[in-house]
């Protein structure tokens, strides 16, 4: 059995139990929801999952489903299922982020590899989230001035330029430069950008930086 899940949510029982033994079939995990209501009161999953979503429901439908879980920020790759497609509806689905949008009857080789394809993308997805905790773990370890020297090396500025924007010691930005290396786990600069743009940071304007006033002359 794959260490994945598939949540197949349908109000029709014999459509969900259906879907349910297909997916087995593969051996892959499916677990049946009647309703969008009864999917979000379940625990989120921790492992590669995706979600088989009818699109016309009772109650909440599955395009508010999709917009719910979007503005929770949750990725669960989406696959919807529908019967009464139409171009509006799956132009939204798409636009939302859905992996496919099969309309019923469908073959059933054809909702397997959308399924594939949604717990392939999950697997990155959640391989990505992985790596961006480890870089922002990182991260909190600097030192304030550190972090200072961390988003102008990401600017592209060289230690003379630094020193200068923090009116330091160049051989004083030297060490604070080793350190961000050697605490960000980075071996060289084009690390220290990738890791930077992994976790959201403009590299053209890196972490934030204060601003020092510039001395005044006698």
């Amino acid at each position: 059995m794959s260490d994945a899940r598939v949540y197949v949510v349908d109000d029709d029982p014999a459509v969900c139990r259906a879907l349910c033994r297909l997916i087995r079939s593969v051996g892959i995990d499916a677990v049946p929801f009647s309703s969008a209501r009864a999917f979000l009161e379940h625990p989120r999953p921790t492992g590669p999952a995706c979600l088989v979503l009818d699109v016309r429901m009772p109650g909440l439908g599955g395009l508010d489903l999709q917009t719910q879980l979007e503005e929770s920020r949750n990725t669960l790759p989406i696959i919807f299922i529908t019967g009464h497609g139409n171009v509006p509806t799956s132009v939204r689905a798409m636009k939302g982020g859905a992996v496919d949008f099969l309309q019923k009857p469908f073959n059933d080789d054809e909702l397997i590899a959308a399924i594939q394809r949604a717990l392939e993308l999950s697997r990155r997805s959640q391989s990505e989230a992985s790596i961006r905790a480890e870089v922002e773990r990182r991260l909190r370890t600097l030192t304030p001035r550190e972090r200072e020297v961390f988003a102008l090396v990401v600017k592209g500025l060289l230690n003379k330029q630094i020193a200068g924007e923090l009116t330091a010691a160049e051989k004083t930005v030297k060490v604070h430069r080793g350190r961000v290396m050697q605490k960000m786990a980075a071996s060289s600069v084009a690390d220290l950008v990738h890791m930077a743009e992994l976790i959201g940071l403009p590299t053209g304007s890196g972490v934030d930086v204060p601003r020092r006033p510039t001395p005044k002359g006698p």
